[in-house]
């Protein structure tokens, strides 16, 4: 019988899981509604009261999302006024709610990525995972594009081709 061979293992193939890019660290949600008077409107004068009494050194290492999940009105200066507080202490902030921080964080990682590894190989892109937002797919097809000579998307033995370098004249 002839000797089962796996083309998969052989190949110059690179199986790159976005999975691998995703940061450990905590993340926490700052909503503003508690600083609303009436829960409807940010009054000045306590939230400069807020922001003075605030233990801020809580979010020290940690990714925070800040965001008022009310309808209210809220000046855009609440939220930079926030950001001079935590820049001090977090390691990312994000307007918004914690998917669109967890975006910002893989679009990060996928920034920082060492690209020349793939140079001229061929590359499948892990598929089907439930923690990395689509938007990291994006980012990284995005990113790897210029140097790889293909794309593909799923697993080594059942892909979907995204992309494919020209043959150069």
């Amino acid at each position: 019988m002839d000797e089962i061979v796996n083309k998969v293992a052989q190949s110059a193939l690179i199986s790159f899981d976005l999975e691998d890019l995703k940061r450990t660290e905590e993340r926490v949600l700052l909503d503003i509604k508690d600083q609303l008077f009436q829960g409807l409107v940010l009054r000045e004068k306590d939230f400069r009261g807020f922001i003075k009494e605030h233990d801020w050194k809580r979010y020290q290492n940690v990714h925070v999302a800040i965001t008022c999940s009310v309808d209210a009105i809220v000046p855009t200066w609440a939220y930079m006024l926030i950001t001079t507080r935590l820049e001090k202490y977090a390691t990312t902030i994000v307007f918004g709610n914690l998917e669109r921080l967890e975006q910002k964080l893989f679009e990060n990682s996928i920034r920082e990525l060492e690209v020349d590894r793939f140079k001229d190989k061929p590359v499948v892109i892990k598929g089907c995972s439930e923690d990395v937002p689509v938007s990291a797919y994006v980012d990284i097809t995005e990113r790897l594009r210029p140097v790889v000579k293909s794309i593909m998307y799923g697993e080594p033995c059942s892909t979907v081709p995204i992309y494919k370098q020209p043959r150069k004249k």
